[in-house]
């Protein structure tokens, strides 16, 4: 009996195999057999009880990567890496046919390691095997520039995200009422709520209605023309136009190109001569002084300019009467450091978020505290607004730098003036190495070369940092 099995039909009754092999490829000899192999395959591999016997190598890059006689009478284990020698195994069993393919890791000489696809047939009844491989290389090069473009596209779509966020609380909270309207068939697209609450209508009844909507029906020609001055100039300015509601106000108008479409923005500047900015303020005023959180406001100096009651309870004052024109410093921050820090950020950036502090009442007793600030330009100058959290009851005295350390690079010079550099350095640097290897290890599914080579390290450079950083008990692959 041959010592192949006899092949499964498929569900058509073909086998996938040749029908009659022993009629046409009985005279074929050694030699040829080994052309037949060499072809098939990038190399291949004689192996006997596990030993290498002879090697064939077609492609040529892989002789410099030590793929060459040096293997020859050694077992085939020895030639790859440690975690492929179990898939070694399975390639050297006794089942009859031939094995599935199986990706095996050879070390390499100059570079990282070399990806090879085997699969062994037996050799007639002798206890040798023929094991044919493909080179990985170019699919591995191919799979990571997939990734890296799969790490663009998560990117790209987290920064568009982000911006959409940013777009639409400022289109919340704006005080004037905009709208954004098709040009095309002028109907309201977008309406915020500062319309809403001019109109009395709801943004729902807003979004999809025609433009006219918003005003009185006897001023339909006067938008008619102003639109299209808005359109052909870009930019234009309307007075005393008539609204729905029977009051008059002031349009400001520009168009944008949206894809193939023109998109169209109205901000009503007034109505009936008053700017729109000035009752909502007033609203959001009250709004802030009602707050859980405390708020401070202080101009570039330093000095409170307002407060709110909740900053006045947690710094134990009397209210904005104590406070107003005293230093920041004397109710904020471990010391001049501190806010010298936050009001250097805001400067740059405009904005901080949750930087971890304390608070300071008029008796001396100090509160852990997370500040968020922004910086405002006015008409009087730079003005700044802090936004207080007291966090005692949420963190620990003896919270670890590692635990207070930013997941942004960008946010570590939060810390300098209330963390020493060395400290921050060395911690800094085994978090950003651990989430590194975690990251490679994540993208890569566990599969440790091929982490090894996004992150430019070699495989025993790769099991040494993951031990220091404690992640070596991981799934191995």
């Amino acid at each position: 009996m041959d010592a192949y099995s006899s092949p499964k039909s498929g569900a058509d009754g073909s086998t996938g195999q040749f029908l009659s092999p022993g009629d046409w490829l009985s005279d074929i000899d050694a030699p040829l057999m080994g052309e037949i192999a060499t072809a098939a395959a990038d190399i291949a591999l004689i192996i006997e009880d596990g030993i290498v016997r002879d090697v064939a190598v077609r492609e040529e890059s892989l002789l410099s990567e030590g793929f060459n006689e040096a293997w020859l009478n050694k077992p085939w284990q020895d030639t790859v890496t440690s975690d492929s020698r179990s898939k070694i195994d399975d390639l050297l069993s006794e089942t009859p046919g031939p094995q599935r393919w199986r990706q095996v890791n050879h070390p390499s000489q100059t570079a990282l390691d070399v990806p090879i696809r085997y699969t062994a047939l037996k050799l007639g009844r002798s206890n040798r095997i023929i094991a044919l491989g493909r080179d990985l290389r170019s699919v591995s090069t191919l799979q990571q520039r997939l990734v890296e473009a799969h790490q663009e596209l998560e990117r790209d779509y987290v920064q568009m995200r982000d911006m959409e966020g940013r777009y639409r609380l400022l289109f919340d909270v704006i005080s004037e009422p905009v709208i954004v309207a098709d040009m095309h068939d002028q109907t309201i697209e977008e309406a915020n709520p500062a319309l809403g609450d001019l109109l009395g209508l709801a943004e729902k009844d807003l979004h999809g209605s025609p433009l006219q909507t918003v005003f009185d029906g006897k001023a339909a020609k006067a938008l008619d023309a102003y639109l299209g001055r808005v359109l052909s100039k870009g930019t234009e300015q309307l007075d005393d136009i008539m609204l729905s509601t029977g009051r008059s106000a002031t349009l400001a108008g520009s168009v944008f190109r949206q894809g193939r479409e023109t998109r169209l923005i109205l901000r009503l500047l007034s109505v009936d001569g008053e700017k729109t900015t000035q009752g909502k303020s007033s609203n959001i005023a009250s709004y802030v002084d009602d707050l859980p959180d405390a708020v401070v406001i202080s101009d570039s100096d330093q000095r409170i300019l307002a407060v709110n009651a909740a900053f006045s309870d947690l710094t134990q004052t009397s209210g904005e009467t104590e406070t107003k024109g005293a230093r920041l410093q004397d109710y904020l921050g471990r010391s001049g450091t501190d806010l010298n820090v936050l009001f250097s950020t805001l400067r740059k950036h405009g904005v901080v978020r949750n930087f971890a502090t304390i608070t300071r009442s008029r008796f001396g007793a100090e509160e852990p505290a997370e500040v968020s600030a922004v910086s405002v330009n006015s008409e009087a100058g730079d003005v700044y607004a802090f936004s207080i959290r007291n966090v005692a009851r949420r963190l620990n005295e003896d919270v670890r730098l590692d635990e207070k350390l930013p997941s942004s690079a960008s946010q570590f010079i939060e810390l300098v003036g209330r963390v020493p550099l060395k400290d921050i350095v060395s911690e800094s640097t085994a978090l950003i190495e651990r989430l590194c290897i975690e990251a490679a290890l994540d993208i890569s599914n566990n599969n440790r070369a091929s982490a090894a080579e996004m992150l430019g390290l070699s495989r025993q450079g790769l099991y040494l940092k993951l031990k220091r950083v404690g992640l070596d008990e991981r799934g191995k692959k």
